[in-house]
């Protein structure tokens, strides 16, 4: 019987009495809790299945027998993918899994932010709203405003079917190639992200993290956006500079910000970030449905038995 250990959480009764039923499975919510039961059982692991855990080169040494490891994801940056190509190991992920439900997170803090809702909220929370609202405490408009999607794939291209069918908003994107399924579907126009910034009402980063995008957004990047745009981000945290982001802000060059990801996660407490009422500040929850971890955790499976079995995998990474 085939050896298999999970790095984290896997979010299915069904998947993990499966995982028992077909092999030899020590699950493991939480490595580092018990780093030396875990290392000894990577000694003979032939697969591994979750994503909490960053994988690095020194962990993996202690995998001699791995052949692949199915990660319960659809990002990909915290397998250290030239060391896996390097000793033959394939890396599976579950991207079509959580395509319309981080679509729905990113739409969710674009409005949110749009419409103040989190501080207007606390406001009641508070006792405060005692009167009506005045004009100091209004929002922005969504439907009819111009979207921004930095990173037209999957995910991109659900936030902006949103955005286009239900809202009216006229969708720009910049990326590496021409989307035109996406332009024929739904009107989307490419444009140089310099020229998307400048033009959007709302800014959406879908972008992978790679060396490419490591702080593609910076100070010289929100400096040329709109003082009444709204900055979302559902891709990574070190896509943006957090610094820079702040600046931005706090000096009125952007009006406001719905995050999902950061670049320390989690998010500590003293983060100016959470100084600011005009932050929508999420923990990291983009995927986090009943429904949606669940299908993950299926879909990986399914992976992880297809390489264990000698078949090909549906998504491999590597």
């Amino acid at each position: 019987m085939q050896r298999v250990v999970s790095f984290g959480p896997v979010s299915s009764a069904e998947v993990l009495a499966d995982l028992e039923k077909r092999y030899h499975f020590r699950r493991f919510d939480q490595p580092l809790a018990d780093r030396e039961s875990f290392l000894a059982a990577l000694a003979t692991a032939d697969g591994m299945i979750g994503s909490t855990l960053p994988l690095d080169a020194a962990l993996l040494d202690y995998a001699p027998a791995l052949k692949v490891i199915a990660s319960v994801s659809a990002g990909v940056d915290n397998y250290p993918l030239g060391y896996l190509r390097d000793r033959g190991i394939c890396l599976t992920n579950t991207p079509d899994a959580v395509t319309e439900t981080t679509a729905d997170t990113g739409f969710m803090l674009l409005m949110m932010a749009a419409r103040r809702a989190c501080e207007l909220g606390q406001l009641v929370r508070d006792g405060g709203w005692t009167c009506a609202i005045d004009a100091s405490r209004f929002g922005l408009d969504v439907h009819g405003k111009t979207l921004g999607i930095v990173g037209l794939g999957r995910i991109g291209a659900a936030v902006a079917r949103r955005a286009h069918f239900g809202f009216g908003m006229p969708v720009l994107y910049s990326g590496n190639s021409a989307k035109p399924v996406y332009e024929a579907e739904f009107a989307a126009r490419r444009v140089p992200l310099m020229q998307l910034l400048a033009e959007a009402d709302f800014v959406c980063v879908c972008v992978p993290l790679s060396a490419d995008t490591h702080h593609l957004f910076g100070r010289e990047q929100f400096a040329a956006m709109r003082a009444d745009a709204v900055f979302v981000n559902i891709a990574r945290g070190a896509v943006v500079d957090e610094a820079a982001l702040v600046q931005a802000l706090a000096e009125g060059q952007i009006r406001a910000a719905g995050l999902d990801v950061y670049e320390r996660e989690p998010l500590p407490a003293g983060s100016p970030l959470l100084a600011l009422p005009q932050v929508v500040a999420l923990p990291h929850i983009g995927s986090a449905t009943v429904e949606t971890r669940a299908l993950m955790a299926r879909t990986a499976a399914a992976e992880l038995a297809a390489v264990l079995e000698g078949r090909a995998p549906q998504h491999p990474v590597l």
